[in-house]
């Protein structure tokens, strides 16, 4: 593959940040890559023009696979990706904005800048059952992260971010 336009660096523990992290790949198309948080290093972000960032939401921020990754390659990106454009979903069980703001005041040191409203997935997920147990993301939730993949992938290839 030839270097990607937009990275999307994702985590899911019950399928659901998963469903919209393929579902946004399907809208940016051949110019995209899904980079598990886990497998994710400072050169999987260094070759991309921008970002989209997608976890649930757990106990009020991100998962914790999600922050070791923003740990992991927080200082080896300083300085080196500035101005480059982000956005993030979240799949949440009731809020959502907690992590939401946690990602941006992360990102706020390596000075990248958002370009498009934070989408956040409301599974309604509150009971311990249902908090654990494996998720399916409505279609029409599953077609906004297809348009917001579309929007970065176009934006980016085109020159508009």
């Amino acid at each position: 593959m030839a270097t990607p336009v937009l990275t999307i660096v994702w985590h899911s523990r019950t399928g659901a940040a998963q469903a919209m992290a393929l579902a946004a790949l399907a809208g940016a198309g051949s110019g995209a890559r899904l980079v598990a948080a886990a497998e994710a290093n400072p050169d999987s972000l260094l070759g991309s023009l921008g970002y989209l960032f997608i976890c649930p939401e757990n106990l009020a921020t991100v998962s914790g696979a999600m922050k070791e990754f923003f740990d992991r390659c927080y200082y080896p990106l300083l300085g080196r990706i500035e101005g480059r454009p982000y956005a993030t979903a979240i799949a949440a069980g009731s809020d959502g904005r907690g992590a939401e703001a946690q990602i941006d005041r992360i990102v706020t040191g390596w000075r990248l800048r958002r370009v498009a409203e934070g989408l956040i997935v409301n599974l309604g997920a509150q009971s311990p059952e249902s908090i654990l147990a494996p998720k399916s993301v409505a279609p029409k939730c599953l077609a906004r992260c297809r348009d917001l993949g579309a929007a970065l992938g176009e934006g980016l290839s085109s020159g508009i971010f």
